[in-house]
């Protein structure tokens, strides 16, 4: 059965559900019976709102016992690989190996933020590739060579974490996929697109020897009867993927739970193998509860079900948290 993770409230939401929002979130989503949560790496420098990701997502795992940890995904240019690797190893280390680590070569090259830390807006292709050579040893606490010729070795090391790439459906993309990671992460894509690159990156895993990546699919979603919030994400999705709009809204989920829970099952038929909401409603709780639900209109496989009904306790202790806040300016 294909799987479920949440994006946690780590952007304009934020700013009404306030400091306590991504550790109360992260609750209530593990309660509600998810199997991981991630986090955007959109830091762009010209006053948008946005929490650095490494930091938000070591806030979830203080909190959380259960759900995989991941990055959807992280900047490559913007970071050290020596630095990345070192604040990965702790997370994986502090969060008892809960860390799935995606990483990707996108954000927006030429922001006030890129410019500041020096992040190249050319070559990073190859800034990627050099990345994904590098990790495995650095976070495994191996001496490993980086650029410069400097060596450096990391401690404690600790298992290496799932590697995947974010990317989208061109051949040099998905070749870096089937040579390097564990799994991949496109986002924007309609169930026959999904196919269509499943299909390619297969071929590509066999012509490298190596086994298929797992495919963990971004989806933006509006789940219940929202309509205006709808509206607006299939417009902003139409727009910023190029998309005709109802392209766009095959590449998204909305309606009740077993909407969600059908429009899920096109996506698994199409090879995917995790479905991570990005949730576009106005109630980021009463959405998460959503997503709870729409487990149950999906096959059972484990006992995790069981805690799904808790959600709503969760939801009504992060209400009361929100009206005891004054909204950040």
């Amino acid at each position: 059965m294909v799987k479920i993770g949440v994006g946690l409230p780590t952007l304009q939401e934020i700013k009404t559900l306030g400091p306590d929002g991504v550790a109360q979130a992260a609750r209530l989503a593990e309660t509600a019976g998810v199997d991981s949560l991630s986090v955007a790496d959109v830091l762009i420098g010209d006053g948008t709102f946005a929490l650095e990701s490494i930091v938000a997502l070591a806030t979830a795992a203080a909190v959380t016992e259960r759900v995989t940890l991941d990055f959807g995904v992280l900047s490559v240019p913007t970071r050290p690989v020596a630095m990345m690797a070192a604040q990965i190893q702790t997370l994986q280390y502090l969060s008892r190996g809960r860390v799935r680590l995606g990483v990707g070569i996108g954000g927006f090259p030429g922001s006030p933020f890129w410019a500041a830390v020096g992040a190249p807006s050319t070559g990073r292709g190859r800034l990627m590739d050099e990345t994904l050579r590098a990790l495995p040893g650095l976070i495994g606490g191996r001496a490993t060579a980086v650029r410069d010729g400097v060596t450096v070795t990391l401690a404690p090391g600790t298992p290496v974490p799932p590697l995947l790439v974010g990317s989208g459906t061109s051949e040099a993309a998905l070749r870096r996929v089937a040579r390097f990671a564990d799994g991949w992460l496109p986002s924007g894509l309609t169930p026959p697109r999904v196919k269509a690159a499943v299909a390619r990156l297969r071929e590509f895993a066999e012509e490298y020897g190596r086994p298929v990546p797992s495919v963990h699919l971004g989806v933006h979603a509006v789940l219940g009867e929202d309509r205006e919030a709808r509206q607006a994400m299939e417009a902003q999705l139409s727009e910023f993927f190029q998309l005709p709009l109802e392209e766009a809204r095959q590449a998204s989920i909305c309606g009740s739970p077993a909407e969600a829970a059908g429009r899920m099952a096109a996506f698994a038929e199409a090879g995917v193998d995790e479905i991570g909401f990005t949730l576009d409603g106005h109630d980021f709780p009463r959405q998460i509860e959503l997503v709870g639900e729409t487990r149950m209109h999906l096959p059972r496989r484990s006992p995790l079900l069981a805690g799904a009904t808790a959600g709503s306790d969760l939801h009504h202790d992060l209400k009361e948290s929100l009206e005891r806040q004054a909204p950040l300016p």
